[in-house]
């Protein structure tokens, strides 16, 4: 029997159990465990970890057995679909965020500020089912979901109702990137095939995004939008150097991520890559220049109306400052800390480590967002030099501000103070469209299929309760790659001495 077939029935399979244990012992309004030992111990507690990681296995297996490239891209979206139908009638799934977002939309139709408030200070009726570590904490979530969420509440008349609403827009916001990919790895070139497999059928997907509703399919579904507004565009020769598309091209383009980030704040770092794709073939700092206004415009309109029209202002910035509340190893810097607070402690010394390294963490994000930039606009640069009809490809313009893109997304989800995984959904998706080697799609489907085994259903998550060897094992392979990179640089040096530089 071919893999194919196998892989698509096993996956489905795998999506039924998952379902199954959502109902025995999913992210329920009443059910909140803690601890692997509690869910364990609670009802239906073997069969719901049973379920859950038989379905988990079968799940990532299926999908890292065809992560070359699905037989076709109808077949990989056909396969896709199946394994989400399961998960669309399930409760919610490896996290309780949805209750969160249903009491901060609740907040805010009743007339509190979310961005000041914590749901409980508020008073929303469902705090039982909120995780405690966010009771307190204001909404990060931009203006634009915040008005999503409300409407939800109002429209569906019940925590049930707004649960299901808010699946809703999740499940529009898949559908969009699905309809956005086949354009997207068009344009760079890429097999849809491929791209549609890594993209859709990840585990992360239906689990995280559709069965837990988070709203990062509806910030990533606006995203993909914008990106491939500009990189779906007629190809002509220029007239002129620094010629541009049309303004209001750029300007939708740019409506459209700011839409994204007015969801959820992450899709900022795309912005300066979005640029870069606006100007391929136009390679100037002037035409850079041009298109990066006219997608700073429409960002700022979309902001700023999203921001008016919930009579909010900029209060979801401050919101933002208390999504690192969460301490877990997931989060390379953090687990850094933990592990020099653990040597603190066995040399006697208390040395809260943790801000620093998270802050170190960030310096080295904003440097390294500036190198893949700056690495991106060379390369572009580089292409703008190769005559037209030499043989370059036409689509490694659109690749490099989508790999660009993509990278830096990765960056931001390794180098921030918290991470959860649903996080990798955003670098999976872009890279998946832009890294032309099979053998290079291993490096980021790797962590994804890991990210998929962090939660159990209830929202517990694992990582609270692997603390000490997690953060040692996170810490071990941050030595291991610095090594690895710093062997490669030096390898690079002297191949690149080596190599003679002419009579």
């Amino acid at each position: 029997m071919p893999v194919a077939v196998v892989a698509r029935w096993a996956g489905l399979l795998g999506a039924a159990l998952l379902a199954v244990a959502g109902w025995l012992g999913g992210a329920l309004p009443d059910l909140t465990g803690g601890t692997p030992a509690q869910v364990w111990r609670g009802p239906h507690g073997p069969a719901v970890l049973g379920c859950w990681l038989a379905g988990t296995a079968l799940m990532v297996g299926a999908w890292w057995a065809l992560r070359d490239g699905a037989p076709s891209g109808r077949w990989a979206y056909t396969t896709a679909g199946l394994w989400l139908l399961p998960l669309l009638a399930t409760p919610p799934l490896g996290s309780r965020d949805v209750y969160s977002y249903a009491c901060q939309g609740w907040s805010y139709a009743h007339g509190r500020d979310p961005y000041r408030l914590g749901v409980a200070a508020a008073g929303c009726p469902w705090l039982d089912s909120v995780a405690p570590i966010w009771r307190d904490t204001p909404a990060p979530y931009g203006p634009l979901f915040v008005l999503l969420a409300a409407l939800a509440v109002t429209v569906g008349g019940g925590l049930a109702g707004a649960v299901a609403l808010l699946r809703l827009y999740a499940v529009a916001g898949v559908l969009l990137a699905a309809y956005c990919l086949p354009g997207l790895a068009r344009a760079a070139g890429l097999p849809v095939r491929r791209a549609a497999w890594l993209a859709l059928a990840a585990p992360l997907v239906g689990v995280h995004l559709v069965a837990g509703a988070h709203n990062d399919a509806v910030a990533l579904g606006l995203l993909l939008a914008g990106l491939l507004v500009l990189v779906r565009r007629p190809e002509r020769p220029p007239a002129r150097p620094g010629a541009l598309v049309s303004a209001g091209v750029l300007l939708l383009a740019g409506v459209l991520l700011g839409l994204a980030v007015a969801v959820k704040a992450t899709a900022v770092v795309v912005l300066p890559f979005a640029a870069l794709a606006a100007v391929r073939g136009r390679g100037t700092w002037r035409a850079l220049l041009r298109a990066g206004a006219l997608l700073a415009g429409g960002v700022l309109a979309a902001l700023l109306a999203t921001s008016v029209a919930s009579g909010l202002g900029l209060g979801w910035v401050e919101g933002l400052a208390r999504s690192g509340d969460s301490a877990q190893w997931t989060s390379p810097p953090t687990a850094v800390g933990f592990v020099v607070d653990y040597a603190g402690e066995w040399a006697g010394r208390r040395l809260d480590a943790v801000p620093v390294t998270r802050a170190a963490g960030l310096l080295l994000l904003a440097a390294t967002l500036v190198a893949l930039w700056w690495w991106a606009w060379r390369s572009l640069r580089r292409l703008d030099a190769v005559p037209h009809g030499s043989g370059a490809p036409a689509a490694t313009g659109p690749r490099v501000a989508l790999l660009g893109a993509g990278l830096a997304l990765a960056a931001t989800v390794a180098l921030s103070p918290v991470f959860h995984p649903w996080y990798a959904t955003w670098p999976l998706t872009l890279l998946a469209v832009s890294v032309t080697r099979v053998a290079r799609t291993t490096w980021f489907a790797l962590p994804s299929a890991v990210a998929a085994v962090l939660t159990l259903p209830d929202g517990t998550n694992l990582a609270r309760s692997t603390k000490a060897p997690g953060a040692i094992a996170m810490t071990a392979l941050v030595g291991a790659l610095l090594v690895w990179a710093a062997r490669t640089g030096r390898a690079s040096s002297r191949a690149g001495a080596d190599t003679p530089s002419g009579p």
